[in-house]
């Protein structure tokens, strides 16, 4: 019977995985593999361990940078569930609020989730978090670590995750027990790695970076040379080698005049063609990464121009062009995964990001005059919104608490009136 069992034992045994994966024991990753061509595939057998392509890329001070501003920029504003319609206002009696605006789980800060799960978003192009339940209401959301979900869209256009626990067991998720944020997607199903897609761009820098590393470990730094006619003797060899190290060496020496014996000439080394180009092509690579994530090259420290009234500007394209499409990404998956079919119509999420488009406080003087309807001006805020905006509580002895007309058109009227 032994040998039937192994004949045929292939026919009860559980369908073979599509796509190799890492081993699932206590500690291990669980990482999935795309194929057995996959480069991080041969770098788990050459190794014995999971790559960590994702801490390489964070090594690369240019990506360093620009994740940081998108995942820390995305994380630190707050997310509030609205009621829809005339009537506007947070939806603090709603579970799914305190969610992304309190407290997602209990050993995580809204911020520290966001900031995760923004980053998993950026480096691989999906972001998933189980969502625990509570007599029908979310009340936690654990994020998963990379490598931990399989997505897939099942023949009733449900889509389902095949997820690996902590501990190596195997969990299937539907759509209503996960919140997915995915990056740009060819399938729908699963987002683009942006990392996988660069691949040849982080390796050219990271070439490029041991390059200058070699040039600095092996290569010629001295700064010039003295050149005499003739060939010195031992005794002034000495003399003036002990002269240039004790003399006229370290910041005490600094624009010291030194004294050539010998009939001997200083040539000052300078850079040559090849160093120059191999500074253009790191500072090509930097802006390679900038390009891949959307953040403006004064943002990464790099710009040679002077940070004059145009800075402004590129905060607001950094808000509105790299950022804003996250901010809808987010809520529209908030909405879907965290609000039911009826619920849809009539809450909406919605991050704040006029906390990072606030200008100086003379602008913002400005802007609140008109709004109050200083100057003429039609006004479309009242006192109390004017000081929510500003971060100041609510005065309830507030004069003008409702919409009326100009500040202008008042004192005129009021001294048509008078006379």
């Amino acid at each position: 019977m032994g040998f039937f069992d192994k004949l045929f034992r292939g026919r009860d045994a559980p369908e073979a995985l599509a796509r190799p994966q890492a081993a699932t024991g206590p500690g291990s990753t669980g990482q999935v593999f795309n194929g057995l061509d996959d480069p991080e595939l041969l770098e788990f057998i050459r190794r014995g361990q999971s790559s960590s392509s994702s801490i390489r890329m964070l090594r690369n001070m240019a990506a360093l940078r620009c994740l940081s501003l998108i995942s820390n920029g995305l994380g630190m504003l707050p997310t509030n569930l609205y009621h829809a319609g005339e009537e506007k206002r947070v939806a603090t009696d709603h579970p799914a609020h305190r969610l992304l605006r309190l407290k997602p789980n209990p050993w995580q800060t809204p911020m520290e989730f966001k900031s995760q799960m923004q980053l998993l978003l950026e480096s691989e192009g999906n972001a998933y978090a189980r969502i625990i339940r509570a007599a029908g209401r979310p009340i936690h959301l654990i994020p998963f670590e990379r490598g931990r979900v399989q997505a897939k869209l099942g023949s009733n256009w449900r889509m389902q995750y095949q997820c690996t626990t902590e501990h190596g067991g195997q969990l299937t998720l539907d759509q209503e027990d996960m919140f997915h944020v995915r990056d740009m997607s060819l399938d729908g199903v699963e987002g683009i790695s942006r990392r996988r897609l660069s691949k040849e761009v982080f390796e050219l820098a990271d070439q490029a970076g041991r390059a200058a590393r070699n040039v600095f470990r092996t290569g010629v730094m001295a700064g010039g040379a003295l050149e005499v006619p003739q060939a010195l003797s031992d005794q002034a060899y000495s003399r003036l080698k002990e002269s240039l190290a004790y003399e006229y060496s370290g910041a005490d020496n600094a624009n010291k005049w030194m004294i050539a014996e010998e009939g001997a000439k200083a040539n000052k080394f300078t850079s040559t063609p090849a160093e120059a180009q191999q500074v253009e092509t790191r500072n090509h690579q930097i802006e390679e990464v900038a390009r891949l994530y959307g953040v403006p090259r004064p943002l990464l420290m790099m710009d040679d121009t002077s940070w004059g009234s145009g800075i402004e500007q590129l905060a607001i394209f950094f808000v509105q062009y790299t950022l804003a499409p996250r901010f809808v990404a987010w809520e529209q998956a908030a909405a879907r995964s965290l609000l039911t079919d009826r619920e849809l119509g009539h809450y909406y999420y919605k991050f704040n990001e006029r906390a990072l488009m606030r200008g100086t406080l003379k602008d913002q003087a400005d802007y609140f005059a008109k709004a109050l309807g200083a100057g003429g001006h039609q006004p479309w805020h009242t006192a109390n919104e004017v000081r929510d905006l500003a971060d100041y509580p609510a005065d309830p002895n507030a004069k003008f608490d409702t919409l009326g007309e100009p500040t202008g058109k008042k004192a005129s009227n009021e001294s048509e009136k008078t006379t």
